[in-house]
């Protein structure tokens, strides 16, 4: 055999060898981030279990999928990233979604996020007004004057507490505003440094929780007729309630919520979103989530499909309608 023919066969071995091996040789690793917000939070943990589920390690997850769950300054942010391309995925409120997509409310005038997808609703997200328990505060209308963070430029909560706030006739120029995380908001208030502080997020937060027994809080409920008013202006608000002894020493508060989503963008590969939305809801997913946070149980495959303000990836739509809870 000449040397040419034998560099040949062996070309040929090797390439016959690489389609056995299929998947492996054929893909590399890929990455697919998931943009929370701050650690204090709900997004966070929550993130760590999705992306936990769907990495591909040993027969879990997707196969050759490398996910991690990023701290953030929470949807925009998050948002923000995955139109950049330095985020693949990520978390965001509903309203903030439907803003970014439509290029309305707090996207006005910078242009749409047509590209934004989604993957899967989550959760409701609660909007907590956290006082000091000694405050005297026990209505929006009580923050008129006192020390209150609305959370940083960049998070859904600064455009949701602008709204509550608007809703019972005050403005940021009404209160003395700090802006910090819910993690430094609660030290603060906690050392008296500040009156009030809003979040939103999954209850029980694990901050707040601990804020709730080591120094008390009361929740301030977002109820009445300006509540109403705000409900039906802002179609992606519900309303919600905070159960007694959800925070220690806390009643039964009403309030209104939002929705967790999982966003992504349309330029991510459909089979890649759809093997990724199908081991999401698989049975071994389904026992970390239930496991692993209070606001776990809540994630289900049919409240995936709902608050649908933006459209869903081709890839999640492919599986939500094989699953039987699309049309």
């Amino acid at each position: 055999m000449t040397i040419r023919k034998k560099l040949l066969a062996v070309g040929a071995v090797i390439g016959l060898a690489a389609a056995g091996a299929g998947f492996a040789v054929a893909q590399s690793p890929a990455f697919f981030r998931i943009g929370t917000g701050g650690t204090a939070g709900t997004y966070y943990p929550i993130g760590g279990l999705i992306a936990n589920a769907i990495s591909g390690a040993g027969d879990k997850g997707v196969q050759g999928l490398v996910s991690t769950a990023v701290a953030s300054n929470g949807s925009v942010a998050n948002i923000n990233a995955i139109q950049g391309g330095s985020m693949e995925s990520g978390f965001t409120q509903s309203d903030v979604a439907y803003w970014a997509h439509s290029g309305t409310g707090l996207y006005e005038g910078k242009g749409k996020v047509e590209d934004l997808r989604l993957i899967a609703t989550l959760y409701p997200e609660t909007i907590h007004l956290v006082a000091a328990k000694n405050s005297g505060i026990k209505s929006v209308a009580d923050l008129k004057g006192k020390r209150v963070s609305i959370d940083e430029p960049g998070s859904g909560t600064i455009v949701d507490a602008r709204i509550v706030l608007g809703a019972y006739g005050l403005t940021e120029k009404d209160i003395k505003a700090e802006h910090l995380k819910p993690g430094p908001a609660g030290e603060r208030l906690r050392d008296g440094g500040l009156d009030a502080y809003f979040f939103v997020g999954g209850y029980p937060t694990g901050a707040i929780s601990e804020l709730a027994t080591s120094s008390g809080i009361s929740l301030v409920p977002i109820t009445g007729p300006e509540a109403d008013k705000l409900l039906s202006e802002y179609k992606f608000f519900s309303k919600d309630t905070v159960p007694a002894s959800t925070y220690q020493g806390v009643a039964e508060t009403p309030t209104i919520s939002v929705a967790a989503q999982w966003v992504t963008s349309a330029k991510q590969p459909e089979d890649l979103v759809y093997n990724i939305t199908k081991v999401m809801w698989n049975d071994a997913s389904r026992a970390a989530l239930d496991a692993g946070h209070a606001k776990g149980k809540m994630i289900t495959l049919k409240n995936a499909v709902t608050s649908l303000g933006i459209p869903l990836h081709p890839g999640a739509e492919r599986f939500y309608k094989e699953a039987g809870v699309l049309k």
